[in-house]
């Protein structure tokens, strides 16, 4: 499917968005074009107010930086408020019951609660008994907000998504199963290189599968070859990596040279943060054909698009 062919309807038959996979490409769609109208928006100093009045809870169990700042700042940026809930796994695992949480938070008016680092069957539970949306920002097993934010980010450079190819190299991780599956969804040519240990999970693997065709390799030059995109991410977000992780995958770090046998024009992306020589070297990242900081703003509207669809 084209998606410049689509007529969005900017409604959402979805009360939740806890990944990708069970969104259709055409929700996928709805969800890219209102990110190219809240950013339209954004661009022209128009004021959006949809959140009038709407808290949107967060609740994380880890740090964040960009994410947070670009929840906090999208729901002002949309007449709405945020409240920071206390997290405690203890409290999670030791008593208290999702449905007393999720029921008495709606009932202080809150319009959405946002996660992060919930896992799957918490926040499974949290969406099966929650009457507002549930929208999970990060955990281990999908990071649907960036990948959102990625997929507009190729279409608003490209001005394409079918037929798109994408190379996604280095360790896989639960951001790269979020972009693989979206990426599919939406028509791309994606290749994926990892070394051995380092692969998407088998359960994501055929999820993206079902969806779409993916070429899997272990050679970083045969995926990213003829590439219009060439994709990694973070190893570690609050870790060093270890030496034996760092050799295993420096044969995947993207360099000039990697990048050489992209398309002339290829870009390089990475959601951030980004240890370079690690997974980048400084010269591709802070290169002229690196749209990071594009995409670091595209988190922003894309956050934006999802509360307009989603909260309440």
């Amino acid at each position: 499917m084209d998606i410049n062919r689509y007529s969005p309807s900017y409604i959402l038959n979805k009360k939740d968005l806890l990944g990708l996979t069970d969104y259709s490409t055409e929700e996928i769609f709805e969800l890219l074009y209102a990110t190219k109208t809240m950013k339209r928006k954004f661009e022209a100093h128009e004021e959006t107010t949809i959140l009038h009045n709407t808290t949107v809870a967060l609740l994380f169990a880890d740090t964040s930086l960009r994410t947070r700042s670009a929840i906090e700042i999208g729901v002002h940026q949309l007449g709405g408020n945020c409240v920071n809930l206390p997290y405690s796994s203890k409290d999670m695992h030791a008593g208290e019951n999702i449905k007393d949480i999720v029921n008495v938070i709606s009932r202080y008016g809150v319009g959405a609660l946002v996660t992060r680092g919930i896992n799957k069957k918490l926040l499974t539970g949290f969406a099966a008994t929650s009457s507002m949306p549930i929208i999970n920002s990060h955990n281990d097993d999908c990071v649907p907000l960036q990948a959102i934010c990625d997929l507009f980010s190729i279409w608003e450079k490209k001005g394409e998504l079918a037929g798109v190819k994408v190379a996604v190299v280095g360790k896989a991780t639960s951001l790269t199963s979020s972009f693989v599956i979206g990426a599919v969804k939406c028509g791309m040519d994606v290749s994926v290189a990892c070394p051995s240990g380092f692969g998407l999970k088998r359960e994501n693997v055929e999820a993206a599968e079902q969806m779409g065709k993916i070429y899997f390799t272990d050679n970083p030059v045969e995926a990213v070859r003829d590439a219009d995109f060439v994709y990694t991410n973070a190893y570690r977000y609050h870790t060093e990596v270890p030496e034996d992780e760092r050799e295993a995958l420096a044969p995947y770090r993207v360099d000039a040279g990697l990048m050489s046998y992209a398309k002339h024009n290829a870009y390089f992306m990475h959601p951030l943060p980004a240890m370079r020589g690690v997974e980048v070297t400084a010269e591709v990242i802070d290169g002229k054909h690196s749209m990071v900081y594009d995409q670091g703003e595209n988190r922003l509207h894309a956050i934006k698009a999802i509360f307009t669809l989603l909260a309440k």
